[in-house]
């Protein structure tokens, strides 16, 4: 029952339609996309995978769901990590500048939170997730703010962050 949810859950956020379209959308430029996942834990490279023949637009996936890897395999500093915290604008968007480095992608989705049910703070609650995506030219971070169980708030961050990219797509379509 638990590999049929992300499918079925917050579909009005992004759905197979949407991964059909962004999957489409990669394949005609010739473009990849990768991943750099923290509190989803390889949800949304899993969302990419699920779609057969994905194998020539997606390019691999890092899970830096501790500091260390983060660091280690994202060349995010330690000082970036200290300042700020994992769940920063600050991190995600060396997260971003790692994997797109380390994948040679054209398009990279980095996501950081805190999914809950612990792990909250004052200033950072449960359901705070910082979702960055890079197209090699400009960045778009923002700090979201989902609600709802652990697994209810991993979904829509995934789902959320594919949006995200499908829109930039969208977008930069309308602007040649």
């Amino acid at each position: 029952m638990l590999d049929i949810i992300p499918n079925i859950m917050f579909e009005s956020i992004f759905n197979d339609k949407d991964m059909i379209l962004l999957q489409n959308h990669l394949r005609d430029n010739k473009q990849t996309i990768t991943t750099a996942e923290s509190c989803t834990g390889g949800l949304i490279a899993s969302m990419i995978t699920e779609v057969s023949g994905s194998s020539d637009i997606f390019h691999g996936a890092l899970i830096s769901y501790s500091n260390e890897i983060k660091h280690q395999e994202l060349q995010v500093r330690n000082e970036t990590l200290e300042r700020y915290g994992a769940v920063s604008c600050e991190v995600v968007n060396e997260m971003l500048e790692g994997v797109i480095k380390k994948f040679d992608a054209d398009y990279a989705i980095a996501v950081s939170g805190i999914a809950g049910p612990n792990g909250g703070t004052k200033s950072k609650a449960v359901g705070t997730v910082v979702i960055g995506i890079f197209n090699n030219l400009e960045k778009d971070i923002e700090i979201c703010h989902f609600k709802g169980s652990r697994k209810e708030v991993q979904i829509q961050a995934a789902k959320y962050s594919l949006k995200k990219i499908l829109r930039n797509f969208q977008i930069c379509s309308k602007n040649p």
